[in-house]
């Protein structure tokens, strides 16, 4: 009589006796114990305990996509953040200037994982333009205004330090024949030093969600910081 009113076979009653974590883990067969009684329930009862389950649930659910997604957030910033030390330190290393303005186009394009880069830079002279332009099509030489206008798109306001934005490929003629495949753009306002025109480095993607305005700047901030600081160096 015992056996019959057990209903449950001794090695498997047994081994949840042991280890009742493989019920409270496992949602299915909570809700199939919680709703083991309604054959026998009233029609007109109110399951208070299914509300509170399908609440718990819910809850649960949200706790879970939210842990996820904030894992995933920090190992991008994580990862963010290697790539702007190794690009960093790949400019320092550098012991001439014209390889430390190649190194943007290269390895620092490279570690950045962006598609091109261009390091602007303003200038009325006509052979220090030629001289900067010799180091490859990683600088562009513009006329004075050139950088402010560009970032701030020929609005006049305050030019920003950063902006990160979409892009129509094709739009601007910036990154040479990759212009026409560029769908999103960082670009850095930079400040090298006391009476010399404003610079910029533009980073570009063929990925119009790369760089949108939604995106925090701080990595770029650092980065951008560092560069106009090597910069001075170079041009003291």
């Amino acid at each position: 009589m015992a056996s019959e009113q057990q209903g449950i076979e001794p090695g498997l009653r047994q081994r949840l006796l042991e280890e009742p974590d493989t019920i409270l883990s496992d949602p299915d067969l909570m809700r199939a114990l919680l709703t083991a009684d309604e054959p026998e329930r009233r029609p007109n009862i109110v399951d208070l305990r299914g509300v509170a389950m399908d609440r718990l649930e819910s809850r649960l659910s949200r706790l879970e996509d939210t842990h996820q997604t904030v894992i995933s957030a920090a190992y991008e910033n994580l990862s963010g953040t290697k790539q702007v030390h190794r690009a960093i330190l790949a400019l320092i290393e550098q012991w001439d200037f014209e390889d430390f303005i190649r190194t943007l186009g290269t390895e620092v394009t490279d570690m950045l994982r962006v598609s091109t880069m261009r390091l602007v830079l303003e200038t009325t002279a006509e052979s220090a333009a030629a001289s900067l332009q010799r180091v490859g099509e990683v600088v562009r030489v513009a006329e004075p205004g050139f950088v402010d206008a560009y970032i701030g798109q020929g609005r006049d306001t305050e030019p920003r330090r950063i902006v990160l934005r979409q892009t129509r490929p094709g739009k601007t003629d910036l990154y040479g024949a990759g212009s026409d495949w560029v769908a999103s753009e960082a670009c850095l306002r930079l400040d090298i030093g006391h009476g010399r025109y404003p610079a910029m480095l533009a980073l570009g993607s063929d990925d119009p969600h790369h760089f949108t305005p939604s995106q925090g700047t701080d990595l770029l901030v650092f980065f951008g910081s560092v560069f106009e600081q090597l910069m001075r160096r170079w041009l003291a």
